[in-house]
């Protein structure tokens, strides 16, 4: 009977010892666990907070979208906030310089002649906000789709700009007549605003990439050079027998002024000469008669006789007859003094 009754009392001792070592194990179980709970916690807040940070590169705009329709528009590089997906969205949006170029076009100028011209044109979305979500209305975000519209629009504008200039005022191998940037400002100014308004882009620059002339304009461009060359060599062609004419007459005009007072000078020595030699004469006369007449019937020999000459005359009658006289006496000389 007293073993009986002692069996039970160990049975609830050993029931009690179980229950206690459970316990145990459940306040040690309690703080691993909550420990678990916090740490999945954090590591769902950071999920959250990643999936909300926005990153706006450098050279890009991000729009971002409130169930499709554009929100705000983020310019400024780094970290922004926004609600997670679906809530909110982005679209990132490039704000670098693009280069389009129109390709080769056939197109008439004011005189009525055909160049082939190739036009460039350099732009990019600006940071400015209101452009941007135009820009992605426009054209869904798509550079290339971009880039087509400006083609259309170089093409169009540079057909209507290049007939308000003549051939020669875009190919002149004279710089100085050359009016290449009037055409470039002028086809800059056309497509400009349209970009702008309709796109949301901005025009960088505009240029003339190439610029030359079809076979048959070549043909008739070389002919009218060449009958302007044949013109302005007539005309100073004409220019110049002018001149010489001018300075022929002017030489001959010169010529005879200058005979003439060379003529009346002349003249004046001559008389002057003769004078002179009348009053050499009358002076030997005067000292020497018979010298004198001597002397003159000499030099009327001289002139009047040479080397060919045959004279049948009398010898007794002057000037031949100091021939036979000879030459006076000096008495006959002197006596005449």
């Amino acid at each position: 009977m007293t073993d009986m009754h002692a069996h039970p009392d160990s049975d609830h001792h050993g029931h009690d010892h179980h229950h206690q070592s459970q316990g145990s194990d459940d306040n040690e179980m309690m703080p691993f666990r909550w420990s678990r709970l916090i740490v999945a916690v954090i590591v769902v807040a950071i999920i959250l907070v990643a999936a909300c940070l926005v990153q706006v590169r450098s050279g890009a705009a991000t729009i971002i979208t409130r169930f499709g329709n554009p929100a705000r528009v983020l310019i400024q590089p780094g970290l922004a906030f926004r609600l997670p997906i679906p809530l909110e969205k982005t679209i990132d949006v490039d704000l670098r310089a693009k280069s389009t170029s129109s390709g080769l076009q056939d197109v008439g100028t004011k005189d009525g002649l055909r160049i082939i011209a190739q036009a460039y044109a350099i732009w990019q979305v600006p940071p400015e906000a209101d452009a941007i979500k135009r820009f992605v209305r426009s054209v869904q975000n798509q550079p290339e789709q971009a880039a087509a519209q400006i083609r259309t629009f170089l093409g169009s504008s540079l057909e209507t700009t290049a007939s308000n200039f003549d051939l020669t005022s875009l190919i002149n191998p004279n710089p100085d007549k050359l009016r290449i940037d009037d055409l470039e400002a002028q086809l800059k100014a056309q497509i400009e605003r349209k970009l702008y308004d309709t796109y949301g882009l901005r025009v960088v620059d505009v240029g003339i990439e190439r610029l030359t002339l079809p076979s048959v304009t070549l043909n008739a461009t070389v002919d009218r050079m060449r009958a302007e060359r044949e013109t302005i060599a007539t005309e100073r062609a004409a220019v110049g027998k002018r001149q010489a004419a001018e300075i022929r007459s002017a030489a001959e005009r010169d010529a005879r002024v200058l005979q003439a007072d060379a003529t009346v000078k002349a003249a004046e020595i001559e008389a002057k000469s003769r004078v002179e030699a009348a009053q050499i004469y009358g002076s030997a006369y005067k000292s020497a008669p018979g010298l004198y007449e001597l002397l003159r019937s000499l030099d009327t020999l001289g002139t009047i006789v040479n080397s060919n000459t045959r004279l049948v005359l009398r010898t007794d009658a002057a000037p031949f007859r100091a021939l036979i006289d000879g030459p006076p006496s000096i008495s006959s000389v002197g006596g005449a003094r």
